[in-house]
């Protein structure tokens, strides 16, 4: 391929003539987003993540790893054996933006990293510049452990990426001769190949995305063997077990996903994107029992997944410890990434639901404020110790807040034959392509803090608009109306041009507006956004007694820095007695939950006395009225290091 610029639309995953996409994409470059909460923090991603984390890049040695390869460094390699796909996901955000309209900042680092990498690669394809100087005789000999397909997997997504971003294919002709050189190497021992998998699931989704951009079906099949391998026990699994790397049972036998979460919820990924190729009979009832036990057994409610540092691994049903949940942030972008393709093979919306629960409070706390600082893991309790970094030595994570946050305006809407869809309330402009129409679309609101979206059509075409209820408005409607409760707030309501509509959704959780839209047209959506309380499945020992608060789709937490001088062990909250305030000067503006609480002091009789008899006099309980503040989980230490919680102790009312 020449580096022309035949420029295809920038979307994230392409879908646009997938047969068994119920929902298609729409381009990052469809969407504006606007506002404080997002359009501040997209712009952050480039004027403050991307270029700290370029810099990182270099002064780790990531970038010198590659000159190494073709002789302009003489040091050693640095850093872990997977650290290339750490430039690659840079690469990726960076793409993302640039689709967006010129930079020549991002541009020139976006070229010098595909340099670096067209001068690494090897005459036959190869590229992975931990084994190109002194373990070229070590290629492909561990698979279950050094990560090269995964590597591999990402310089391909990066590369789709930026091709789509720019229409050059410089990078992408890289991509597709390693991908040619698997082909060639690994698929069935009946056709004189190497019958093998990665320990990492990244390829599966990466070839199946190559697939896409290229029209080349050679890639969906080697994907399909990768899939059909898996499960054989062929990386024989060490000390971990072959669970652990999905490869003990096939995936038309899984029950749960298990093993190291990332991978898991990678893998899922890879099979939902066959799915959607090939309409296999099989995988998508498979799929959505998989998701179905995950969420209802095994997933915080953070939507974090992974409660094992050992391994970085999903627990079993119910294990789901505070202080110890490891909860990585790639764990949180792959269930997104899992969700956006489930939504598009279904049409359903919790799969948004669990996407947008996902994004705010698992995915976003592990980026700070300032877009310099990172959480690789994400605990739900923390005595104070646990700090964000701006780099990591393993730093998959910063990259994939990155290009997650760079890609999020093609996320917002879908289409289909007929309709536009709203998937995610962001204040933003857009214009899309529906039923053959241009329709330009913009939401105002101030969401997540508050359920108002004024939504305006620039179009004169027909088509359905379907707006999602989001779960946790259809659950709060549910609840309120089987308790009598008919205040004003309390319940969905939906207008167009000032005229009531009926705002109950379908099967799927959308609402569909029918009408031939007019230039002007202007639709009012409002989400009740009342305090809610949540309790654990009693099988969750860390959470019994304790509740959790949120507040539309953010979830909240104590922090010390608000409760100066009292221990978080000794409080008790009363949530009938929590209200949600405005409060312009916190953490960059949020809104904070405040309230009436208690501090139970623990009886001093216990000094020195880990254990005594049940039933021996205690002394008094200390019990002492003290003010709750309850910030963002995504907004915790912005501020101060000191402990925090997010299931507190309920004090019955």
């Amino acid at each position: 391929m020449n580096d022309t610029r035949t420029l295809r639309q920038p979307v994230v995953v392409d879908f646009a003539s997938t047969t068994y996409a119920r929902i298609k994409p729409v381009p990052v470059t469809a969407v504006e987003l606007q506002g404080d909460f997002w359009g501040k923090r997209f712009e952050t991603v480039r004027k403050a993540t991307l270029p700290s984390q370029w810099d990182l890049l270099e002064s780790t040695n990531r970038l010198n790893n590659f000159r190494r390869v073709f002789g302009e460094y003489d040091g050693p390699f640095e850093g872990l054996f997977f650290n290339d796909s750490d430039l690659y996901k840079w690469l990726e955000a960076a793409s993302w933006l640039v689709a967006r309209g010129p930079d020549a900042e991002l541009e020139k680092r976006i070229e010098e990293g595909i340099e670096l990498i067209e001068r690494a690669q090897e005459e036959d394809g190869y590229i992975d510049t931990y084994f190109s100087v002194d373990r070229r005789d070590e290629k492909w000999e561990n698979l279950r452990d050094l990560h090269e397909m995964y590597v591999g997997g990402h310089l391909i997504q990066a590369a789709v990426a930026h091709h789509r971003a720019t229409g050059k294919t410089r990078l992408l002709n890289i991509a597709v001769r390693f991908a040619d050189m698997l082909c060639k190497r690994f698929g069935p021992a009946s056709d004189g190949k190497v019958e093998a998998i990665d320990g990492h699931e990244e390829i599966e989704m990466a070839l199946i995305e190559l697939a896409r951009e290229t029209g080349h079906t050679r890639y969906i099949e080697l994907a399909r063997f990768f899939i059909k391998a898996r499960g054989h026990g062929l990386l024989k699994g060490g000390r971990f077990g072959d669970a652990y790397f999905q490869d003990d049972v096939p995936f038309d036998q899984m029950e749960a996903l298990a093993g190291h979460a990332v991978r898991a919820l990678y893998m899922a990924c890879g099979i939902t994107d066959l799915y959607l190729e090939t309409g296999e009979e099989g995988l998508l009832p498979r799929l959505e029992t998989l998701w179905d036990r995950l969420t209802a057994n095994r997933m915080y409610i953070t939507g974090g997944v992974g409660a094992r540092h050992d391994g970085e691994a999903i627990g079993a049903d119910y294990e789901l410890p505070n202080s110890q949940a490891y909860t990585e942030t790639c764990a949180a972008i792959g269930s997104m990434m899992w969700c956006h393709r489930m939504l598009a093979a279904t049409g359903d919306a919790r799969y948004v639901d669990l996407f947008e629960w996902t994004l705010y409070n698992g995915m976003l706390p592990g980026w700070s404020l300032d877009g310099r600082g990172y959480y690789y893991v994400n605990p739900l309790e923390n005595d104070g110790s646990h700090r964000r970094q701006d780099w990591y030595y393993c730093a998959c994570c910063p990259p994939n807040v990155a290009r997650t946050i760079a890609s999020l305006p093609g996320y917002v809407y879908g289409t289909d034959a007929a309709s536009l869809y709203v998937h995610l309330y962001l204040d933003s402009d857009a214009k899309v392509d529906v039923a053959g129409k241009t329709v330009a679309i913009s939401q105002r609101t101030q969401y997540p803090w508050d359920g108002a979206i004024d939504i305006s059509i620039d179009a004169d075409a027909t088509f359905g608009l379907k707006l999602r209820i989001p779960g946790w408005s259809r659950e709060h409607a549910a609840l309120t109306s089987r308790e009598g409760q008919a205040e004003a707030g309390s319940r969905v309501t939906l207008s167009v041009n000032g005229a009531a509509v009926d705002a109950t959704p379908d099967a799927n959780g959308y609402v569909t507006i029918e009408r031939a839209w007019k230039s002007g047209d202007r639709v009012r959506l409002d989400l009740p956004m009342s305090v809610r309380v949540w309790q654990t499945h009693p099988k969750v020992a860390d959470n019994r007694g304790r509740v959790a608060l949120s507040r539309g789709p953010v979830l909240y937490c104590i922090e010390q820095a608000d409760m100066k001088g009292i221990d978080l062990d000794e409080v008790y909250v009363d949530p009938a007695r929590v209200a949600a305030n405005w409060e312009p000067a916190l953490l960059n503006g949020v809104v904070a939950l405040k309230g009436a609480a208690e501090r139970r002091a623990i009886d001093s009789a216990w000094e020195g006395e880990l254990y005594r008899p049940f039933g021996n006099p205690r002394g008094d309980v200390s019990a002492t009225p003290i003010d709750l503040l309850a910030i963002p989980y995504f907004a915790w230490h912005n501020r101060e290091s000191g402990p925090m919680k997010v299931w507190m102790n309920y004090r019955e009312a």
